[in-house]
């Protein structure tokens, strides 16, 4: 079962230089240097400045899209402001010790932007990192009893993001998030869930204000799950939206990404191009049509988020 406490591990930031659990993430994309050795490193992606942008960041989350391949470069994508994405910028290395990364947003903030990473070591250990800072936070151990772990931001009714956990069981928990990288412990909140092989979600798809999911089943079907805002039963029943969704072998979700105020999804499919759906703020029809944002190459990340 992961634990968020109850051993006295080490400090993260003592770690040695191969955990991830001891990285350091930087606004500046400076990589930190341990006494011994570098470290990997990260930074946060720069806003668009348009003012259109700005106006629509307090609507919905609209993080960059981070993609990391499997020399443990960290690459950023943020939206053109005309549908697609920006060239990609090197914002860190050496995320080769983990098996799973998550952006969160810990704090309402009025650019709509992320606040730092949660990412888990190949050791099943959990640690948060601020944006900014270089000192790491312990958050649990024991998580490679999970094989999905999904950010989608805040679904237990609080200010900060959340985290949704499957384990091999197909049981669904929620950790919430205490605004400092740190969560509670977890609240089973649904079980039969391997029948998904994808999970996605970052904000509002219907526009009642609370934050939705979707997943899609191992046939191809993408289902709705309306959030409720009630940390115990965060999600309404599923509703069918889509069929055909087994060409992607990758489903994200950042938020607003187009910067339109509406939360959009993106797509890889199998020969390794990247597909954008706006989102439509209607429940029944949540996305338009998909529109192609990266002609080939995507397959090259390990990690999408």
């Amino acid at each position: 079962m992961a634990k968020t406490s109850g051993r006295n591990h080490r400090s993260t930031a003592a770690r040695a230089a191969a955990a991830a659990l001891t990285a350091a993430l930087v606004a500046t994309g400076t990589s930190a240097v341990a006494a011994d050795s570098p470290q990997p490193s990260l930074s946060a992606a720069a806003q668009p400045s348009a003012a259109a942008a700005k106006a629509a960041a307090a609507v919905a989350p609209n993080f960059a899209l981070f993609g990391v391949n499997s020399s443990g470069n960290a690459y950023a994508y943020r939206s053109n402001l005309k549908g697609g994405l920006t060239a990609r910028s090197l914002n860190g290395s050496g995320w080769t010790g983990v098996n799973a990364m998550l952006q969160v947003a810990n704090v309402a903030k009025s650019n709509g932007d992320s606040d730092g990473l949660w990412f888990r070591e190949n050791n099943g250990n959990l640690g948060y990192l601020k944006f900014g800072s270089d000192k790491p936070v312990q958050v649990g151990y024991g998580w490679n009893t999970y094989n999905k772990i999904v950010s989608p931001g805040n679904i237990g009714g609080a200010a900060a993001g959340d985290i949704l956990a499957r384990d091999t069981k197909g049981n669904v928990y929620v950790y919430l998030g205490y605004g400092t990288g740190k969560v509670t412990g977890r609240i089973k909140v649904g079980y039969g869930w391997d029948i998904y092989s994808e999970i996605a979600g970052n904000g509002d798809l219907n526009g009642d204000g609370k934050n939705d999911i979707v997943a899609r089943d191992k046939s191809g079907v993408l289902w709705l799950y309306k959030g409720t805002g009630n940390q115990k039963a965060p999600f309404a029943k599923r509703t069918k939206i889509g069929s055909g969704w087994n060409q992607f072998n990758r489903l994200v979700s950042t938020g607003d990404i187009t910067e339109d105020g509406r939360t959009d999804l993106l797509a890889r499919d199998k020969a390794g191009a990247l597909w954008l759906y706006r989102g439509t703020g209607n429940a029944t029809v949540p996305y338009a049509a998909k529109v192609k944002v990266g002609t080939s190459g995507w397959n090259s990340y390990k990690f999408l988020f």
